[in-house]
């Protein structure tokens, strides 16, 4: 099996992965917590908030592969409060149109960092 690791700059690792790698045409990301790159910490603010930078972190990843979100085909979202189910909804719906990539939406224990979110996504080059 062919795959290549796709590193963005402007968005950080907290451990021995990579941001993306890409195998068969499909681009797996891993989760991304809402680290604000310029300063390596979780961003302040509520679930909107760390939702918004969660998506700048993926967006980031994504347009190092030459991707944009239409590409993304699964979601998977981690909460750690599912009390915040519908604020963060909020923010996810402005990134996403018909047809809606599939999602599952987890409730945590806990997150890196201490995290309120951590979003993954698969895409597929067209």
């Amino acid at each position: 099996m062919i795959k290549k690791a796709i590193t963005a700059e402007g968005t950080v690792s907290v451990g021995p992965y990579s941001h993306a790698v890409e195998s068969g045409g499909f681009i797996y990301l891993s989760g991304q917590v809402p680290i604000d790159f310029k300063t390596g910490k979780i961003v302040e603010g509520d679930i909107i908030a760390q939702t918004k930078q969660c998506f700048k972190n993926i967006s980031n990843i994504l347009s190092t592969a030459g991707l944009i979100f239409d590409n993304i085909i699964k979601v998977t979202v981690f909460l750690l409060n599912m009390d915040d189910f519908t604020k963060m909804n909020s923010v996810y719906e402005k990134h996403f149109s018909a047809p809606f990539p599939a999602r599952t939406t987890i409730g945590a224990a806990q997150l890196p960092l201490g995290a309120g979110i951590e979003i993954e996504v698969i895409a597929k080059r067209d």
